[in-house]
C-alpha cells in the first residue's frame, strides 16, 4: 500500500516512547509518506532510553493544512504535548478535516485533551482508560481500535496491529 503523497507528523516530546515514535517513523517512509517531526519547538528530544529525535518544525510553525495524518506516541511526552495550544490546534485541526489521527498507549492524553474522541470508540493503556472514558469515548480493551479517522492501540506489543491499521487508515484520507 502507497502512501505516495501523504503527509504525517509525527509529535516529539521529552521522554517519548522510543518504538511508538521510530517504529511509525519509519514505517510510514516505507510506505512513501513524506514524515515531519513536529514538537513544541524545534530542538531535540530525548526519549525514555535517551535516544534523541529532532522536531523538523515546531507546532506554532504548521497547520493542519499541511498534514493528512498526526501520530502520537505515548510514553510521558504526550503529558507534556497536551499543554502546549500549538500542539493541541494541530491535533483538532487535522481531526476536524477528516485527517487521522493515530495515537498509542498514553498518548491518548493529547486527542483527549484536544477534544477529538467524544463519541469515538477507542482504546489505550488501562493506566489512563478512565480518562478516555471520561473525555466521552468508548474505551474498549482491544490491541488496535479504528473508528472513522482516530486509530488508537494500548501498548508496544500492539505496534504489529497498529502500524497496519494506521497505514490503511492514512491511504484511505
Amino acid at each position: 500500500m502507497s502512501l505516495a503523497g501523504k503527509r504525517v507528523a509525527i509529535l516529539a516530546e521529552e521522554l517519548y516512547e522510543d518504538l511508538e515514535l521510530w517504529y511509525p517513523y519509519y514505517r510510514l517512509l516505507e510506505e512513501g509518506a513524506t514524515v515531519t517531526l513536529v514538537g513544541p519547538e524545534a530542538k531535540a528530544y530525548e526519549s525514555k532510553h535517551g535516544y534523541p529525535a529532532k522536531a523538523d518544525v515546531a507546532a506554532s510553525d504548521v497547520s493542519a493544512a499541511d498534514f493528512d495524518a498526526v501520530v502520537v506516541p505515548g510514553g510521558f511526552a504526550p503529558d507534556r504535548l497536551r499543554r502546549y495550544p500549538a500542539v493541541l490546534d494541530l491535533v483538532r485541526g487535522v481531526s476536524e478535516k477528516n485527517g487521522v489521527i493515530g495515537a498509542i498507549c498514553h498518548a491518548a492524553w493529547v486527542p483527549i485533551s484536544a477534544h477529538v474522541v467524544k463519541g469515538k470508540r477507542a482504546t489505550c493503556v488501562a493506566a489512563i482508560k478512565d480518562d478516555l472514558i471520561n473525555a466521552g469515548a468508548d474505551y474498549v480493551d482491544e490491541a488496535v481500535v479504528v473508528d472513522g479517522n482516530l486509530v488508537t492501540s494500548r501498548t508496544p506489543a500492539d505496534l504489529p496491529v497498529w502500524l497496519p491499521a494506521l497505514i490503511k487508515a492514512i491511504a484511505g484520507a
